[in-house]
């Protein structure tokens, strides 16, 4: 049920009670009370009926109950049950916080009323609720202030316990999302290291694999022909599985601490002569004021060349000449790596893809294709941020 719906129900029943109680001769006003007419009860009907209103508009319905009461008095009818919904408006008042209306409304009233009881022929007896009029004035303001207070004070309670759920919820929530963002970070982070794992041992391995099939190959060619070179082409293997299982060792190193050693472009002349070792004619010129570069900048540089250099093994062959030219510009590392073979045939594999990846991943970019006057050639731009370390 809605406010005015209740209200109603008060206004019905504060008609019903003071009729009633005025009739049943309950209370007395004092000796000058004459029968209740129609007038005198159309006077209590008005009154009780404005407890309709007492919210929705309760200074009119508090100055109508008290114009009500002051009239019914003065005509001197009987009881003092005919104030109860003056009273009931001044207690309305002060709980909507209308406290100066309130005040007002008793004041005017206690002074109209106690204005008739002065210039009545008798005075009212001691004791008696007209003579108690104004205590209950001031009774009706205090409680409907006290009251006011209470109210205020359990909405404000309810608003910080609200509020402090808010907060707790927001909590939860932020620690979940940071939860779900932390294994979505760790997610990430196997994900990426899975990747570099998986470069490092295809650029290391493929490189002293693809070596090591080329001088068996030789090896095996010469063993008929020419047995004094076959020496030369099992040292060759032996020294490239001896760098291979020092690449995996220095690899787990790394996943076993971050601090392990890890290839760079220092490593690029061993790298050379090792390709020369297998039979490639090397050719390798470096340009501009070399400087460090950041590790994982030199890092992918190093591995661009060696997987360049065991594609011109497995595709070009071991007949192929290979130009390995390094640039240090201010703002990049230019690597290229050009041969002048034929494409050879081979299985599918991931050395572009992984050259590629490991440039785009320091923010550089890669291009690999036919040369201009044949063969092939690999060309990566690797920036270097502030120009590197001298």
């Amino acid at each position: 049920m809605d406010t005015r719906g209740k209200d109603a129900l008060v206004a019905a029943g504060a008609l019903a009670a003071i009729t009633a109680g005025t009739y049943a001769n309950l209370s007395w006003s004092g000796p000058q009370e004459r029968p209740l007419d129609p007038a005198g009860l159309a006077l209590i009907t008005v009154a009780a009926l404005s407890l309709a209103f007492r919210r929705t508009a309760p200074l009119a319905a508090g100055i109508v109950a008290a114009a009500c009461a002051v009239a019914y008095y003065a005509a001197h009818y009987p009881g003092v049950f005919a104030t109860a919904p003056a009273l009931a408006s001044i207690y309305t008042l002060a709980v909507l916080g209308h406290r100066k209306a309130a005040i007002w409304l008793a004041a005017v009233l206690a002074v109209t009323m106690y204005g008739l009881m002065a210039l009545a022929p008798e005075d009212p007896p001691p004791g008696s609720w007209m003579a108690l009029l104004s205590g209950w004035l001031m009774a009706m303001v205090l409680v409907g202030e006290v009251t006011r207070s209470g109210r205020a004070y359990l909405r404000a309670v309810e608003q910080r316990a609200e509020a402090m759920e808010q907060r707790a919820e927001a909590v939860e929530q932020r620690a979940l999302e940071a939860e779900r963002t932390r294994e979505e970070a760790a997610l990430r982070q196997a994900s990426e290291e899975r990747l570099w794992i998986a470069q490092e041992l295809h650029d290391s391995l493929t490189h002293s694999i693809s070596v090591v099939n080329v001088q068996t190959a030789l090896a095996l060619e010469l063993l008929e022909r020419r047995p004094e070179r076959v020496r030369e082409a099992l040292l060759a293997i032996k020294e490239s599985g001896h760098e291979a299982m020092n690449e995996l060792r220095a690899t787990l190193g790394v996943l076993r601490s971050p601090e392990g050693v890890e290839a760079g472009l220092s490593g690029l002349p061993r790298l050379v002569a090792r390709a020369e070792g297998a039979g490639l004619r090397v050719r390798h010129t470096v340009s501009g004021v070399p400087y460090t570069a950041a590790p994982e900048v030199d890092r992918a540089a190093y591995r661009i060349a060696q997987e360049a250099l065991t594609n011109v093994l497995r595709h070009a062959g071991a007949s192929a000449a290979v130009t390995v030219s390094l640039q240090y510009a201010p703002s990049a590392i230019v690597l290229r790596v050009e041969n002048d073979g034929e494409p050879g045939v081979a299985g599918p594999g991931m050395g572009l893809i992984g050259m590629r990846e490991r440039a785009v991943a320091v923010g550089g970019s890669l291009t690999a294709g036919p040369g201009e006057h044949g063969g092939f050639t690999v060309r990566a731009e690797l920036p270097t941020g502030a120009g590197g370390r001298s």
